[in-house]
């Protein structure tokens, strides 16, 4: 677990921990995945005796008004914020406090990497590319970052050597749709660190369109060749391509 004093923000945030504690209504902290929010409303709800809701925000507005009855100095956590319409009727009975993601606060990007190595058992310098942003997933997609490269060697995409690049070279439409599909492919596969659930996702696609394009493209996460050609229409560009002569000497 990542120590409060090196989550995203904390010494903008930090100065507030005794007014939160001592507050004497219910708290709403929200954030975005894996900004230590679940470390924070645990640590809190603890300093004030109080009970914690997690993932406060799945609950309906009707039960989130009787748990808040029922627990005035309890401690909610949730993703939304909470000016949600959905929320916002329970949520404007408590005190709400936002944390901030790496993006916000760079800074806290090297001390949480290295917190995290060393509970991975990792000593020595790390590889920049790690610490790199945007970092999606914010602590939890450093993790993820940090065990990949410890198990498999995987760096984040931006910096993975021989992956598909622009520009596109030819002038065809066929073809350059062909190269900007598998850059889109191995981009989505190298982020989401070989999750196929979480490529189709990120591409907006279905599993088995997915693995079509797999099949078409390769997987570089988990070094596998295509195993089929490409999409008609490249195949009948291709074929229909003349080699250019080798263009004139100039003298």
């Amino acid at each position: 677990m990542i120590p409060m004093a090196s989550l995203p923000g904390y010494s903008r945030w930090s100065a507030a921990l005794e007014a939160l504690r001592e507050h004497p209504g219910a708290l709403w902290l929200c954030g975005d995945t894996g900004t230590g929010l679940t470390t924070l409303a645990s640590y809190l709800a603890a300093q004030r005796q109080a009970p914690l809701l997690d993932d406060a925000d799945r609950l309906d507005a009707k039960a989130l008004e009787a748990w808040i009855s029922h627990n005035p100095r309890g401690v909610l956590a949730a993703h939304s914020h909470p000016d949600h319409p959905a929320l916002a009727a329970a949520a404007s009975r408590c005190l709400a406090f936002r944390l901030p993601t790496l993006e916000e606060d760079p800074a806290a990007v090297a001390p949480c990497l290295q917190a995290l190595a060393a509970t991975e058992g990792l000593q020595g310098p790390l590889p920049p590319a790690l610490a790199t942003l945007p970092c999606p997933g914010n602590l939890r997609g450093l993790r993820n970052r940090l065990v990949r490269w410890k198990l498999l060697g995987q760096l984040p995409e931006e910096h993975h050597p021989g992956g598909p690049a622009l520009p596109l070279e030819a002038e065809d439409l066929a073809s350059n749709l062909h190269v900007l599909e598998r850059l889109l492919l191995h981009r989505a596969l190298r982020r989401s660190y070989g999750n196929r659930v979480e490529a189709a996702k990120r591409l907006g696609v279905s599993r088995r369109q997915l693995y079509l394009l797999i099949a078409r493209h390769g997987d570089p996460v988990r070094g596998e060749a295509p195993s089929q050609e490409g999409p008609k229409r490249l195949s009948k560009r291709l074929g229909k391509i003349v080699p250019a002569p080798p263009p004139n000497p100039i003298n």
